[in-house]
């Protein structure tokens, strides 16, 4: 266990759980996270996007929010994405759009309001940033935790997690709710959907995979919850599936290639 699990900042359950998913030191070890994923469900319906089934390379940086998909919009496009600055850019860079300070863009949007392809790259870039680094975020500068009462479902017993972000990180909510099992392993993610309308949603994770010494979950199922917190199965908001993972440790990994620019505080 490396000095940084025993900040006291950091609380017991946090601890166990960066050791169960491979350590702290080993996460250090990595620049970027880069992966095949897969996505549906009925969210993007809802934003009048067409969501296709084809696969796209995600690469997220693991110690400052940063993260690219690619291909986006078109072959040879991918994204850029950064808490202050969202942009689509041809492969060699050129700007296609670009959008500064883009989480205001959806100040007053409901679950229908219908989105444009910056909203989407922006929640799609925060969104893949925060389910590939969880839980090694949460011990990130700014992050505060706390153990709360733990979660019975299907006769289990989960362990719960409360983090707070940081206001330089864009995530779904402020406050988020994360869940492990006796394993310390995560098996559900619980936020509010602030840039649709702040929907809580209850985000099932299985079929973790280890791979070079850190554990991850390959598929998440983000359901809308319920006023009791139980999922609403008929409501899958979000679906994801995760190949082909793999973490990098050279700095020029960290980011897509390219022009390079400011993450922010």
């Amino acid at each position: 266990m490396t000095s940084q699990t025993r900040d006291p900042r950091v609380s017991p359950l946090l601890r166990e759980a960066l050791e169960a998913h491979g350590g702290l030191a080993r996460w250090q070890q990595v620049q970027a996270v880069r992966a095949t994923i897969v996505t549906g469900g009925q969210l993007w319906g809802m934003k009048g996007l067409v969501q296709d089934p084809d696969p796209r390379e995600m690469t997220v940086a693991a110690h400052t929010q940063h993260a690219s998909v690619h291909p986006f919009g078109a072959p040879d496009q991918r994204t850029d994405f950064t808490p202050d600055r969202i942009a689509i850019e041809k492969l060699d860079g050129r700007i296609v759009a670009e959008r500064i300070h883009p989480r205001s863009s959806f100040n007053g949007h409901e679950m229908r309001t219908p989105w444009n392809p910056l909203h989407r790259a922006y929640f799609n870039g925060y969104a893949m940033w925060t389910y590939l680094t969880t839980p090694f975020l949460l011990a990130m500068p700014g992050f505060e935790t706390t153990e709360t009462e733990p979660w019975w479902e299907n006769g289990e017993r989960w362990r719960g997690l409360r983090a707070t972000f940081p206001a330089h990180i864009a995530g779904h909510s402020a406050v988020q709710d994360f869940y492990f099992d006796q394993d310390n392993l995560l098996r559900r993610h619980d936020y509010h959907v602030d840039v649709a309308g702040g929907f809580a949603a209850a985000q099932y994770v299985h079929d973790i995979v280890e791979v070079d010494g850190l554990r991850m979950p390959t598929v998440r199922r983000a359901y809308r919850r319920d006023a009791n917190g139980f999922p609403i199965h008929d409501e899958l908001m979000v679906a994801i599936d995760i190949s082909n993972l793999r973490f990098e440790g050279t700095a020029a990994d960290a980011v897509p290639d390219g022009p390079a620019h400011d993450p922010g505080p």
